[in-house]
């Protein structure tokens, strides 16, 4: 079901992410993700030509590159600055390569802080890592999963992590019966 229809307004900022998942030919796996911030006003700037920034123009534009293996442990890194406020905004991009053998999983978020946040990264390209982990996962997602719910597999991991998969939903009864556990309330 869409939005119900929005009042008059005036657009002022729009952020574009884009996030892909791809199987390289190597057997390793590329996850890319691209933002772009643009503003529906001119507004000054000192370091851009003609010191503003135009409507529409980019504000911020980046992109990140994680390379990982089956065990989503990231084999290399690639960060691209091609449009930010400031100079020196591109100059954290060889900082992202710190997460090369980090471990996308548990602990996640808190090793992103350890290795590029705050003054030793950028904001906008750690914020593409949280949405680029949930595309890491759904990328590898079916060579990862058991094909049915066979005795011996490992519990589904997705299991409980939202509503439409908690154990005592449909979608669990149907996909991994032996994980259905019936409750008579759902919290």
């Amino acid at each position: 079901m869409p939005l119900s229809p929005a009042a008059d307004r005036t657009p002022i900022h729009r952020r574009q992410i884009e996030c892909n998942g791809y199987r390289r030919d190597d057997g390793l796996w590329d996850i890319e993700a691209h933002l772009l911030d643009t503003r529906g006003y001119s507004f000054p700037n000192r370091w851009r030509p003609g010191g503003r920034i135009a409507a529409g123009d980019p504000l911020h534009q980046m992109a990140l590159r994680l390379t990982v293996d089956d065990q989503l442990v990231i084999r290399d890194v690639e960060a691209a600055v091609d449009a930010s406020p400031f100079p020196e905004c591109a100059e954290v991009r060889a900082r992202f390569r710190d997460l090369i053998g980090v471990r996308i999983g548990p602990g996640w978020r808190r090793s992103i802080n350890r290795v590029v946040g705050g003054v030793k990264g950028c904001t906008h390209l750690v914020e593409l890592l949280g949405p680029m982990a949930t595309v890491a996962y759904q990328t590898l997602g079916t060579t990862r999963r058991p094909s049915a719910d066979e005795e011996g597999a490992p519990r589904p991991p997705q299991l409980n992590t939202c509503h439409g998969w908690r154990e005592s939903g449909e979608a669990v009864q149907v996909l991994y019966p032996r994980h259905f556990r019936p409750t008579d309330s759902d919290d």
